[in-house]
C-alpha cells in the first residue's frame, strides 16, 4: 500500500512539474516574440534549455549523493519556480536565455529524481506499467499547459504565476511521504561509439529528431504570432500537434513490431517532410488549415523517435539496451542545441514559414538514410526483437527514462524453430542476439542503478548467497 501511494504522490508531482514546463515554454516563445526579441534571440532561449537539460543530467546526480532525493528535488523546484519569476521580473533576451537555461538544469534534476524513485519502486512485473502510465501522465501535463495559455494569455504576470505555482506544487508530494528514499544513484554508461557500431541509422534518427523538434517546439510558436495568431489559438494549435502526435505513436510503433522498422521510419520521415514543404508553399495564415498541417506534423514526426529507439534496440546485444538508447539521448540534445539556433537563421534570411525548410530538410535526410540502410543491412525478424514502447517526442526523456524502461532487462526472444525442445539453443542459433558484448570506456553520465526485484537472478559471473 505505501509502494502504491508513493508512486502516486510521485505520478502527482511529474504531472505538476510537464504542466508548468508545458506552460512555460509556449510562453517564452510567443512572450518574447511579442517584447520584439530577435529570431536569433529566441532560437537561443531554446538553445539554452537543451545546455541546461544535458548540464543537469550530469551534475544532479552528484548534488543527490550529497544531499538525498527530496532535498534535491525541493532544490529543482525552488529554481524552476525563482527562474520562471524571474522571466517576468527579467524581460531581456539575453535574461531569458541564461534563464532558460537555468530551466533546462532544473527540468533534468528533477525528473530523474522522480524517475530514479519510481525505478526503486517498480519491480521486474510493475516496470512495464509504470514507465507507460508514467509516459502518458507527462505527454498529457505537457499538452495541459500549454492548453493553460490559452486561459491565462501572455501579458501581465499571471501565466508566470500560474507556471510558479505548478513547480513549488511539485515538490509537495515527495516532500510529505514517509517512506524511505531510495539509494543515491549510481553512474551509467552512455555510449555514442556503441550507438554508431550497432546502429548508424539511429544515430542519424537521434539527430535528425532533435533538429526538427527543437527547431518547431521553439520556433513554430513564433511563426505562428508572426501569422497574426493570438495567443489562445497558438495554445491550440500546439494541443492539437502533441495530442495527434501521442495517439499516432502507438499503432506505428505496433506496426514497427511486425515489419522493418526501417520502413516505417521512411514512410512518417518522408511525410513529416510532405508537410513541411507544404506548409512552406502554402504558408497558412489562419483558419483550419493551419491546424490540419501542424496536426500532421505531429502525426508524422512524433513517433519517430521512439521507433528509432527501439530500431537500435533490434540490433543491441544483452545488457547493451541502457548504453545504446543514453548515447541516443545525448544526440538527440545536441539536435535540440542547433536546431533553433540553424532555424532563426533560415527564418531571418527567408520568412519565417523558413522554420519549416529546416524540419522537412533533416526530415527528408532521415527518409534517404533510412531507405539506403534497407538495401545495406538484413532486416531484424519480429521474433528477435524487443517490442516498442511509447517515449516523450521533444523533450522529456532523460537519463533517468532510461534507466526506468522496462527494456532494458528484456531480451530478445530467439526464433521458436531454432532451438531443439528440452535444450539449449545452439550457438547458432542465437548469433548476435545473447552473445554478450564486453563493456568498452565511455562517456558517463549518472543515473540510478536499478535494483533486481525479490527472487530475481542477478546478472553476474558471482555465486548467489544461501
Amino acid at each position: 500500500m505505501s509502494s502504491a501511494l508513493k508512486i502516486y504522490a510521485l505520478f502527482i508531482g511529474s504531472a505538476l512539474l510537464m504542466f508548468g514546463g508545458g506552460l512555460q515554454g509556449l510562453l517564452l516563445s510567443v512572450r518574447g516574440a511579442e517584447e520584439g526579441f530577435s529570431l536569433t534571440a529566441l532560437g537561443l532561449i531554446g538553445t539554452g534549455w537543451s545546455v541546461g537539460f544535458v548540464a543537469g543530467s550530469i551534475t544532479v546526480p552528484l548534488l543527490v549523493k550529497r544531499v538525498g532525493h527530496i532535498r534535491a528535488y525541493s532544490i529543482m523546484a525552488a529554481i524552476g519556480t525563482v527562474t520562471i519569476l524571474l522571466n517576468l521580473l527579467w524581460v531581456q533576451d539575453i535574461g531569458w536565455i541564461v534563464l532558460r537555461a537555468f530551466s533546462g538544469f532544473c527540468f533534468a534534476g528533477a525528473a530523474m529524481i522522480v524517475e530514479s524513485w519510481l525505478n526503486e519502486v517498480a519491480d521486474n512485473r510493475s516496470r512495464g506499467t509504470i514507465f507507460s502510465v508514467y509516459t502518458t501522465i507527462n505527454m498529457a501535463a505537457s499538452t495541459v499547459g500549454q492548453l493553460a495559455m490559452a486561459v491565462t494569455g501572455t501579458f501581465g504576470h499571471i501565466p508566470f504565476v500560474v507556471g510558479a505555482i505548478a513547480f513549488i506544487c511539485a515538490l509537495l508530494p515527495s516532500a510529505m511521504t514517509s517512506t524511505p528514499q531510495p539509494r543515491p544513484i549510481s553512474s551509467a554508461r552512455l555510449d555514442v561509439v556503441l550507438l554508431y557500431k550497432t546502429s548508424p541509422l539511429a544515430v542519424i534518427a537521434a539527430f535528425a529528431c532533435g533538429m526538427a523538434n527543437g527547431t518547431f517546439g521553439t520556433l513554430a510558436p513564433v511563426y505562428g504570432f508572426e501569422q497574426k495568431l493570438d495567443a489562445s489559438t497558438i495554445a491550440y494549435l500546439f494541443a492539437v500537434t502533441a495530442v495527434v502526435g501521442a495517439v499516432a505513436q502507438t499503432p506505428f510503433g505496433r506496426l514497427s513490431d511486425k515489419i522493418d522498422r526501417r520502413l516505417v521510419i521512411v514512410g512518417l520521415s518522408a511525410f513529416s517532410a510532405v508537410i513541411g514543404l507544404l506548409t512552406v508553399l502554402l504558408n497558412p495564415s489562419n483558419g483550419i488549415l493551419m491546424f490540419v498541417l501542424f496536426g500532421m506534423y505531429g502525426f508524422g514526426a512524433y513517433p519517430l523517435y521512439a521507433i528509432a529507439v527501439a530500431h537500435a534496440n533490434d540490433f543491441a546485444k544483452e545488457g547493451e539496451f541502457g548504453r545504446v538508447a543514453g548515447g541516443m539521448l545525448l544526440i538527440l540534445g545536441i539536435g535540440l542545441a542547433i536546431g533553433p539556433i540553424i532555424a532563426s537563421w533560415v527564418m531571418n534570411a527567408i520568412a519565417p514559414v523558413g522554420l519549416f525548410i529546416v524540419t522537412a530538410t533533416f526530415h527528408g535526410a532521415l527518409a534517404v538514410t533510412a531507405f539506403l540502410r534497407m538495401k545495406i543491412r538484413p532486416v531484424r525478424d519480429a521474433s528477435g526483437r524487443v517490442r516498442f514502447r511509447a517515449m516523450s517526442a521533444e523533450k522529456g526523456v532523460s537519463p533517468g527514462t532510461v534507466t526506468l524502461d522496462p527494456r532494458v532487462d528484456e531480451k530478445p526472444t530467439p526464433r521458436p524453430a531454432a532451438a531443439p525442445p528440452a535444450a539449449a539453443a545452439p550457438p547458432e542459433a542465437t548469433t548476435e542476439i545473447l552473445v554478450p558484448d564486453p563493456i568498452e570506456p565511455s562517456i558517463i553520465v549518472e543515473h540510478h542503478q536499478k535494483h533486481d526485484a525479490p527472487g530475481e537472478t542477478e546478472k553476474s559471473d558471482k555465486p548467489k548467497p544461501e
